[in-house]
């Protein structure tokens, strides 16, 4: 299939969403890195942080694969803000487990996003992005489970 023949504006807001949603994401774990206390400070704060770059090292592929489709990508907080479905969470004090909880739920929220960048990607006929995906899907299904398993369950 040629690249005319890809649905550019449902590839492109699909990809937007997710590229908001992984910059919400990003922002929120690197501030229960920072934030995180307790008795399981070191191995939390070295998770949040290993995940956080994980989901910072998509955003750049996520934002290319918009451009190759010849739309336009965000350009500022303010059209993250405007485009993503992850909530900020600014509160003081947030206890280590509801962070855990929290990050685990959110990167459930990632998922679904990928999955319907991925349906718009296979309607669309952009194999590419669909291959991309499945990627993107693999490692945050692999940070959901660090994350229950933190938990213990």
């Amino acid at each position: 299939m040629s690249d005319k023949t890809v649905n550019v504006p449902a590839v492109a807001d699909a990809l937007n969403a997710l590229l908001a949603d992984s910059f919400a994401l990003y922002l929120k774990t690197k501030n229960y890195h920072w934030h995180v206390q307790g008795p399981r400070f070191r191995e939390l704060h070295l998770l949040f942080d290993e995940q956080a770059a994980q989901i910072f090292a998509t955003t750049d592929l996520i934002a290319e694969r918009v451009r190759k489709n010849g739309a336009p990508t965000l350009r500022s907080i303010g059209d993250v803000s405007r485009r993503a479905s992850i909530r900020d969470d600014d509160r003081a004090g947030v206890d280590a487990e509801a962070m855990i909880r929290t990050l685990a739920d959110d990167n459930r929220a990632l998922l679904e996003q990928l999955r319907e960048v991925k349906v718009a990607a296979e309607s669309g006929g952009d194999i590419a992005t669909s291959g991309l995906v499945d990627g993107w899907a693999d490692e945050t299904e692999q940070r959901i489970w660090f994350l229950e398993a933190t938990l213990g369950y």
